[in-house]
């Protein structure tokens, strides 16, 4: 992990034995990923994965496993996608006026064997301490690839008291406390585009534990429309995760059936944005 901070704003520690990801992320001298306190899915990849703050589904799949489309031998789509476990080739780091940049890039081969190209892009803004994260997807293979997207931001819940609540337009009465649904847990997925809106945004807060501050998400709607929010608290899992993504929550048979899944060409590239702050 590479510890990658600027004038304001988290440290983050990037994983680059996997996609350049966020493992740790730290407000002051607090971790805001959830570590062990998740559920074991039997993938040791996204047990890793999962343990820190953001991790990336994709390129080719983005949820729990389902038949690849015309593989005769029955193969799946592994937990998440193919992205995880990937390492990455930094091209650029460095802090300049308060600012911190990197750029990498991530040679991925996906389930059906075929090549994808992830560029990636990390910047914190001096100034406000505000994260952005860019990230380009193109096809180089030979075949075209359905593209799925989705970013895992997971939060250890234990840091949350009875005041945290998520809050954005998309919601039902536009938010809610934290702790939502039953018990130990659920997950729901809603449209996250409102009025044309090129950036949706979510909030979870106040975090006492982070001296009050609310964590502030936005996305890109055009390839992320949609938001998936989950929770476990069925030891020894503890977690809240925000996720945008660009799907909505059914089979990969009915996104296609419903022409919903799209393809990506051998050439065309995909783009994908991410913003997030604590304020």
């Amino acid at each position: 992990m590479k510890a990658f901070s600027a004038a304001r704003g988290p440290t983050l520690f990037l994983d680059e034995t996997s996609v350049l990801d966020i493992g740790g992320c730290l407000i002051g001298d607090i971790d805001l990923s959830p570590g062990r306190a998740i559920p074991d899915d039997g993938d040791p990849r996204i047990d890793h994965s999962l343990e820190g703050f953001l991790f990336t589904c994709g390129p080719d799949h983005i949820r729990h496993p389902e038949p690849i489309e015309g593989a005769a031998d029955g193969r799946k789509y592994p937990l998440h996608g193919s992205f995880s476990s990937h390492p990455a080739e930094i091209l650029f780091w460095d802090v300049q006026d308060g600012d911190a940049e990197c750029r990498a890039r991530v040679r991925v081969t996906m389930a059906s064997g075929e090549p994808a190209l992830l560029e990636r892009h990390w910047r914190i803004d001096g100034a406000t301490g505000e994260v952005t994260l860019s990230d380009k997807i193109t096809n180089s293979g030979t075949k075209a690839f359905a593209p799925v997207h989705m970013y895992h931001m997971n939060v250890g819940a234990w840091l949350f008291d009875d005041h945290v609540r998520l809050s954005g337009k998309m919601l039902e009465g536009e938010g809610f406390p934290w702790k939502f649904g039953a018990d130990p847990g659920g997950v729901f997925c809603v449209p996250a585009k409102e009025n044309g809106e090129q950036w949706a945004e979510i909030a979870l807060g106040p975090i006492a534990a982070i001296g009050g501050l609310t964590l502030k998400v936005k996305f890109k709607t055009d390839t992320l429309p949609h938001l998936q929010i989950w929770r476990n608290q069925k030891e020894p899992a503890h977690v809240l995760g925000i996720e945008p993504v660009s799907h909505r929550w059914v089979s990969r048979y009915e996104l296609a059936e419903k022409g919903e899944l799209g393809l990506l060409k051998p050439g065309e590239s995909i783009e994908y944005g991410l913003r997030f702050s604590f304020g």
